[in-house]
């Protein structure tokens, strides 16, 4: 495990410092360049905030492989009178999803009917915000934006945008040669978001699938990524210095993705969602706030890691894993939960699956820690590793 972990998974401090360091600059140019460009503030537009929230395993300590991957969040500033409404109880939507909408208030002023007619659809009869004009909107934008930033940045990078519909833009970067130290093509997916206040943010609910019918336009997801931050800064500081925790993460994705080149569709796509990294990173927050969080220290890697493992193999069998913040109230009181959150309905992420799926996922998890060291020579070698997307 150790020398898996450090051969294929740890990534180096060095690049990817010099990664992030770069991604918010290019980043910080784009978007500074939107804000100017875009329509005047008032209640017929949308425009950016002119910040980004920076979000993700890159960000979180605990991406593997490459630092050629980021997420941030872009928020938009909306005009008044869009009021978050939670829509779990009524059905809508994904299940093991959170999903809210922005349904327009009573007595929406005539003056905002141009913006009601360019980015909102109807929904139970009233006017709602859709994720996917304000989607098409954002790709937009910031393709007309590019140019500027293009030409400012020319001695640095190269950048292009791609753009694949209901998905968010991705910002591709290619260093010049002779500017970074760290020649790496990076992909930055630049998602739009709605601010709810709190530090929460509504996001446009990705497709599930090829195959499964897209969400309503008028239903967002929720974005909860700086109360995530703020509880991996807490866990830091009461864990011991030497903690494995975040490497336990890592080794467990690093198996997952391994354990994934050996199977059959159409159990492997379904083998990546069960134990998607938010499902393996909300477990993993489970186990370490039942502490306690001295059993985490590096030299209790092995068993810290067979007890991720097991824990995760019981949510399976159980078909129940619930969302960390989502009316929970037994997380510890130096996180401060925004009031949203603690009154939200709870949501099981793993009800979107089925029993028979969930228990093969269970099978497999258990096989693939049983038989690790074996997975790792097999599906390590250049045979079966899959070739790595160029941005």
């Amino acid at each position: 495990l150790e020398s898996f972990y450090a051969r294929q998974l740890r990534l180096s401090p060095h690049v990817l410092g010099h990664s992030k360091a770069h991604v918010g600059r290019v980043v910080a140019e784009l978007v500074r360049a939107a804000k100017a460009q875009g329509l005047q503030p008032g209640p017929l537009a949308l425009s950016l905030r002119g910040d980004f929230v920076r979000i993700g395993s890159a960000y979180e300590q605990h991406k593997v492989r490459s630092p050629d991957c980021f997420d941030i969040l872009v928020p938009l500033r909306l005009p008044p009178h869009l009021q978050p409404q939670p829509r779990c109880a009524d059905g809508l939507g994904p299940r093991g999803a959170f999903v809210c909408s922005l349904r327009a208030r009573a007595g929406w002023p005539r003056r905002y009917r141009p913006f009601a007619e360019g980015f909102c659809v109807e929904l139970q009869g009233r006017s709602h915000l859709s994720s996917g004009l304000v989607l098409r909107w954002f790709q937009g934008h910031l393709q007309r934006c590019l140019g500027a930033v293009r030409y400012r940045l020319q001695e640095r990078c190269r950048i292009s945008l791609s753009s694949c519909p209901g998905h968010p833009p991705t910002l591709h970067i290619l260093p010049c040669s002779d500017y970074v130290c760290c020649h790496i093509s990076m992909a930055v997916r630049l998602i739009p978001a709605i601010p709810l206040g709190d530090a929460l943010y509504l996001t446009a609910l990705p497709p599930e699938g090829p195959q499964a019918s897209p969400a309503p336009e008028a239903l967002w997801g929720l974005n909860a990524s700086r109360q995530e931050q703020r509880l991996l800064s807490w866990l830091k500081e009461q864990a011991p210095a030497s903690s494995c925790h975040l490497k336990c993460l890592q080794i467990l994705k690093g198996l997952r993705d391994l354990r994934g080149q050996g199977l059959e569709e159409p159990f492997c796509s379904q083998w990546g969602r069960v134990l998607s990294s938010y499902v393996l990173k909300t477990a993993l927050f489970s186990l370490l706030l039942q502490g306690p969080l001295e059993a985490w220290d590096e030299r209790f890697l092995v068993e810290r890691l067979e007890d991720l493992v097991l824990y995760l193999r019981d949510c399976l069998r159980k078909q129940v894993l619930m969302h960390l913040f989502l009316g929970n109230s037994s997380l510890p009181e130096a996180v401060a939960l925004p009031r949203f959150l603690k009154e939200a309905a709870p949501v099981n992420l793993l009800a979107a699956f089925d029993g028979p799926t969930l228990d093969l996922a269970a099978f497999q998890l258990i096989n693939t820690w049983f038989q690790a060291p074996h997975v790792i020579r097999m599906y390590s070698s250049p045979r079966y590793l899959r070739p790595v997307p160029t941005p």
